[in-house]
């Protein structure tokens, strides 16, 4: 018992533990900050990046697609029907995206997607700006802009259409902020240039003759990711600048099924800005656009071509997006849709497949969303592991600090360890003491850095925006910059609990060398000059 006795009293009697204490407690909160916010980081891109795709892709990666998916999505959902929920077609390609009204240019990603049928397989939906004041409202099939105008009493409104979906968003949004955020100005939605004008309060607006209502020619909507189209301001919402419904021009080429040019120039697809996403990662949201599924497939030559003598080529898709039902294992079930595939494949007559569509099938991969996004993944996994390192490493210097203060309490104790081994305690006893106190200010340490790394973690934002609001240029995490809006505030109780174990057991392997040290001392020579 004399061991416990005796660590006690030197934890709370002896200043110098507090040091041992307060180089434990700075490096467990260091690691635990690093950690909860490099691995709150690396879950919301894992999470997000679960949201940009159905649970399996079937896709041949190259740009004149594969021939065939509609029937192998029948195929594959008569085959599996306890494993299937839904499928649905992609075309992608690459364009040349253009703002008439600015003369912006850029190059753009693609997508002909089934609108109705893709919010189903992912969170698509969640990052639509228009489509969340105004639920129902986004699509991308042919339309008019939409413009703002006096209504019969002379109230200047939008069209009834987005009045009444504003009114259903009102009725679901419980969140002051947000409500406020959106009366500030209900009038960014459209407008259209006229003779008559009329102020919200901040801006003129020109309003159409016979508004709110609608105007000028059908055209088929397209939605652009957000960074693609405005620019990000520091507080990580958007200058928009362009109405819903205006003109924007998609440059697209077609490809034959061999992947040669068709025709001798680009075909350039005039298009209405139906809404904006914003799924949260910027390399998606800077060069992604979005178009109706069919409508691309036929600008591509993707659809049914009719052959000179007289046959139909079949239709192409990029991809096929799988989605699975609840409680299926994802891995199985690529592994069974890849089976069902190779049977397809083999089942198709021979007779019927030219050259191009062998090549183009011979490169169909069933793929899992975590195989997609694995690239990006995989480089913040290792990025989160080399920054815990390198903090880790920087921590051994608490190792290090321990060994000395133990060091020189051995040295200060002397006359008491003599004392002890004089009346029969052991060396391994007198050891085990120094590393129990160890542990002790292991344990005090680890408790103290783990409450102070946490509510660090819990207030990060709130404690960055007092910064800022003293120097801009202490702002770290900028929405300007970064993907997301806000420094991940979650610390998982896993992380904590084994980065504190760990700095009670570096406490004490600190202690070892001044522990062996402690018991190895001869009481003779300890009490020689008492």
């Amino acid at each position: 018992m004399y061991k416990w006795f005796l660590a006690w009293r030197y934890l709370h009697t002896k200043l110098v533990a507090v040091f041992g204490i307060a180089a434990v407690t700075l490096c467990v909160a260091l690691v635990i900050v690093v950690l909860s916010v490099m691995g709150g980081f690396l879950d919301t891109i894992r999470d997000r990046s679960r949201g940009l795709h159905s649970e399996i892709v079937v896709e041949n990666g190259i740009l004149q697609g594969f021939p065939y998916y509609a029937d192998f999505a029948e195929y594959v959902q008569r085959e599996l029907p306890d494993t299937i929920r839904a499928t649905s077609p992609v075309v992608y390609s690459y364009a040349i995206f253009r703002v008439p009204a600015t003369s912006m240019t850029k190059p753009a990603r693609v997508l002909g997607i089934r609108l109705d049928d893709y919010v189903k397989f992912n969170d698509f939906a969640a990052g639509l700006n228009y489509n969340h004041y105004y639920p129902g409202t986004t699509t991308l099939g042919p339309q008019k802009m939409p413009v703002a105008g006096e209504d019969e009493r002379g109230v200047l409104s939008l069209p009834p259409e987005y009045v009444e979906a504003n009114a259903r968003w009102h009725g679901t949004e419980k969140d002051p902020k947000k409500l406020r955020q959106y009366e500030r100005s209900p009038f960014e939605l459209s407008f259209a240039p006229s003779v008559v004008a009329a102020t919200d309060g901040e801006r003129v607006f020109q309003l159409a003759p016979g508004a709110p209502g609608y105007t000028g020619e059908e055209k088929y909507g397209i939605i652009a990711g957000s960074d693609l189209l405005f620019d990000r301001r520091a507080d990580g919402n958007f200058d928009r600048y362009l109405a819903k419904g205006a003109d924007i021009a998609l440059t697209v080429v077609p490809l034959t099924p061999q992947g040669n040019l068709m025709g001798e120039r680009p075909l350039n697809l005039p298009l209405r800005y139906a809404d904006d996403s914003r799924t949260g990662i910027f390399e998606i949201d800077d060069m992604t656009v979005y178009v109706d599924f069919e409508m691309l497939q036929h600008r591509l030559a993707m659809d049914p071509q009719e052959l000179i003598d007289g046959g139909q080529t079949k239709a192409r898709a990029n991809q096929l997006l799988i989605g699975l039902k609840e409680g299926v294992n994802l891995d199985a079930a690529a592994s069974l849709i890849a089976d069902a595939w190779a049977k397809f494949y083999a089942a198709l007559p021979d007779d019927q497949l030219t050259g191009a569509d062998r090549q183009a099938l011979d490169f169909v991969t069933v793929y899992t969303w975590e195989d997609l996004q694995r690239p990006l993944i995989a480089a913040v996994e290792k990025e989160k592991v080399l920054v815990t390192f390198l903090f880790a490493l920087i921590s051994l210097v608490a190792i290090v600090l321990i060994g000395l203060i133990f060091y020189m309490i051995v040295e200060k104790k002397t006359r008491d360890i003599g004392i002890l081994k004089a009346i029969g305690a052991s060396p391994q006893g007198v050891a085990t003491m120094f590393i129990i106190y160890a542990g002790a200010v292991g344990i005090a340490g680890a408790i103290l850095g783990t409450l102070i790394g946490s509510v660090f973690v819990w207030n990060i934002n709130d404690i960055q925006d007092m910064l800022a609001q003293l120097n801009p240029q202490l702002r770290v995490w900028s929405p300007e910059i970064y993907s997301f809006d806000r420094i991940p505030e979650v610390v998982k109780r896993a992380d904590a609990l084994w980065v504190a174990s760990i700095a009670v057991l570096s406490s004490m392997v600190g202690a070892l060398i001044p522990a062996l040290l402690a018991g190895r001392v001869w009481p003779v020579a300890a009490l020689r000059y008492e």
